[in-house]
């Protein structure tokens, strides 16, 4: 149950901020690319490798960050201009947000695929793997950026989002691994109380007679 409300939730947002975008479709698809990917997958592994309601949660959020930012773009969007306004802020930081999120959400994922799959327990490598991954992933990012800003030039300052900043990149990588760590700083023990909740459910322990 709680698993289709997620994906009825995140199919909703997709609908509605995908009808009649602001941004032109060619930055909207790939803004929501993420999403639609994660959908698939967690379609063909809910049954054998259940996901965390925890995980869950922060991916749906996630998900909704990116649907917002791909709707408007996110040098655009309104909720960002308030702040601009109200702080005298030299740009529109929901940028910012966005890789943060790139960090705090996917983090616990990472951490989750980590404690399930590769044996390393709760060591010291497991925070700092998990947020290796998700800076990586990051990097990887700004590498699509480059590549579409090559291949569309002028077309792409829309999905790049840079607003003139010649630190973005390193700004964007920087929050991505910022967020990772403020979220395995405050939710690793909600996680595991979640994931111990999830093995309850797949693996009930078994009732004498």
């Amino acid at each position: 149950m709680f698993l289709r409300t997620m994906v009825g939730i995140t199919l909703a947002v997709q609908v509605v901020l995908g009808v009649a975008p602001k941004a032109d479709r060619l930055t909207w698809a790939p803004e929501n690319g993420p999403v639609w990917l994660g959908l698939a997958v967690l379609a063909g592994t809910r049954r054998r490798f259940p996901l965390s309601r925890l995980c869950l949660g922060l991916l749906v959020i996630h998900g909704i960050i990116l649907a917002v930012g791909g709707h408007w773009t996110y040098a655009k969007v309104p909720a960002g201009d308030w702040v601009k306004e109200w702080f005298g802020l030299a740009r529109n930081h929901y940028d910012r947000l966005g890789h943060l999120a790139q960090g705090f959400m996917p983090v616990i994922l990472v951490r989750e695929l980590l404690l399930r799959t590769s044996g390393i327990g709760r060591s010291r490598w497991l925070p700092f793997l998990a947020a290796s991954v998700c800076l990586a992933f990051s990097a990887c990012y700004e590498f699509i950026e480059w590549w579409t800003a090559l291949i569309a030039g002028a077309g792409a300052t829309e999905f790049l989002g840079t607003q003139g900043d010649p630190w973005d990149t390193q700004w964007d990588m920087f929050l991505c691994l910022l967020g990772a760590a403020l979220s395995l700083s405050l939710l690793a023990k909600a996680h595991d109380r979640s994931l111990a909740a999830v093995s309850s459910e797949t693996f009930p322990a078994k009732v004498s007679v």
